[in-house]
């Protein structure tokens, strides 16, 4: 089974609880009249359409190369993490919103001991599927899957949040309702932003590896002069090497080769992450001679 079909199991699945999740808040922060609760489902309902996401784009990131991208999809999983942030900021603003109306014109908010074993009941879901999620992200080397782990972490700040606004409501203190959904904002907000920070580190091929290490790697090698220009690209589970090998002046092109063959089969023993390794051989001039 191929490591996308595996994420989009992960998938399938914790979509199905956050269904849950998000229906079970929001149906019942609307009847008890508590907005943080609403806005923590509303948040809850975007990590089930962040999944529907991760669902299509792990489905495009899994295509074979073709004449139009003869590297392949894989891009199209940290696409799919910038979609996520986007939803997530549109939530934000959403609650804001929905805060703002609730200062202009307040209303009292019917807490029961049902509410608590809501609050109860769908936080120990969302402890389990940032477990899960954290758990098999580092196994598959998902980035989608570790962004959205730390999307349902957010969540169980967020619940935490809300029961404590709903012991406040229950002790004659209303206000502390809004003043949650504004914190569960900027928690949302923050959340987006790293979620943003990580996949666009992808998508403009920001470095994966210290150069150095890489070089302490290759310059052990027989038949190695030196190296430079070494450059990384890509995810945790996926980097690209590309460098410049000097080898002996006199080498034939057929040492220089097998040479280059040796470096790259020791960088991929030393990261495994790394899938290709592009080199391209110098002649090596000693400066002294």
């Amino acid at each position: 089974m191929t490591r996308l079909k595996k994420v989009r199991q992960v998938l399938l699945f914790t979509l199905f609880l956050n269904i849950a999740v998000a229906v079970a808040k929001i149906s019942y922060g609307y009847t008890i009249n508590s907005i943080s609760m609403f806005s923590d489902g509303f948040h809850s309902f975007f990590d089930g359409t962040s999944n529907v996401i991760g669902l299509i784009g792990t489905w495009v990131a899994s295509q074979p190369p073709d004449e139009s991208h003869p590297y392949g999809h894989r891009k199209f999983e940290n696409l799919s993490t910038i979609a996520i942030a986007v939803l997530i900021f549109g939530a934000g603003i959403e609650i804001l919103r929905e805060s703002y109306q609730r200062i202009q014109a307040p209303d009292n908010i019917e807490v029961t001991v049902f509410s608590f074993i809501v609050m109860a009941a769908t936080l120990s879901i969302n402890i389990f599927v940032m477990t899960y999620e954290s758990r098999k992200g580092r196994e598959l080397k998902s980035d989608f899957l570790l962004a959205d782990a730390k999307h349902t972490k957010s969540d169980i700040f967020v619940s935490l949040s809300v029961v404590a606004s709903l012991i406040a409501a229950k002790a004659g203190y209303p206000v502390f309702d809004v003043i949650a959904a504004i914190v569960i904002t900027v928690l949302i907000v923050k959340m987006g932003i790293e979620i943003l920070k990580s996949a666009t580190a992808v998508l403009t091929d920001a470095a994966c590896i210290n150069p150095e290490e890489i070089r302490r790697v290759i310059i052990r090698i027989s038949g190695v002069k030196d190296c430079h220009g070494i450059r990384t690209r890509g995810n945790e589970g996926f980097i690209n090497i590309d460098l410049h090998l000097l080898v002996d002046a006199e080498a034939t092109t057929h040492e220089a080769h097998d040479i280059a063959h040796l470096v790259e089969d020791a960088i991929k023993k030393s990261f495994p992450s790394v899938v290709d390794v592009v080199i391209h051989i110098e002649p090596y001039q000693d400066e002294k001679a």
